[in-house]
């Protein structure tokens, strides 16, 4: 991906990552840093768009996905990090190469098949001062289908990228945007750049 980089600082969403400690001593962990970041769709009709969240979804690719799955993180082997307090982020601040990011934490090393965000509300207003309807797909969490690693005393860069788009006349439908997702892994000692593509 040409365009996006991960910025410490600026831009968008989320992170998180797994406690580690679920599992016992012992265990050897590594760092996901999970940002979100709005590629643009129709995010120029808004005057903002925040979205919040309470928490994301990892899948273990160890696990096998059952057919009774469902979309809300029950019974299909995924896990739940729940943030120690909401999560916001205005789409309309984070395009371009911006990024925000929520938190790092550790995580079991191991592979991933996907992350999804626990996306539990989303206030938009277009540009004119008017209210609009913004809703996820099937109101569900947000899943991005792109696999990732957790490395032994590396950081995991998750960048998720997700933005508005219109639904007819209905409002708006935020959608994940598999192209300008990202991941990158460094070792935990790098702060900034020096990152390795997936």
């Amino acid at each position: 991906m040409d365009r996006r980089t991960y910025l410490s600082g600026t831009g968008t969403l989320l992170a998180t990552g797994l406690l580690a400690g679920c599992s016992g001593g012992g265990t050897a962990t590594g760092t996901l840093a999970t940002s979100v970041s709005d590629q643009p769709g129709d995010i120029g009709d808004f005057d903002s768009c925040v979205v919040t969240m309470a928490g994301l979804w990892v899948k273990p690719a160890s696990e096998e996905t059952t057919d009774t799955s469902t979309g809300d993180g029950e019974d299909d082997g995924r896990e739940y990090v729940e943030f120690d307090e909401p999560q916001e982020a205005d789409l309309t601040e984070l395009q371009g190469e911006k990024s925000q990011l929520v938190g790092e934490e550790s995580v079991e090393t191991g592979e991933y098949e996907f992350l999804q965000l626990d996306v539990t509300g989303v206030e938009g207003t277009l540009s004119d001062g008017s209210d609009a309807n913004v809703t996820t797909p099937g109101e569900a969490p947000l899943k991005f289908n792109q696999s990732f690693e957790i490395r032994a005393d590396e950081r995991t860069h998750f960048v998720a990228d997700f933005t508005p788009v219109k639904k007819g006349n209905t409002g708006y439908i935020i959608q994940p945007v598999a192209s300008e997702t990202e991941v990158r892994y460094t070792d935990e000692t790098t702060t900034g750049g020096n990152a390795t593509d997936a």
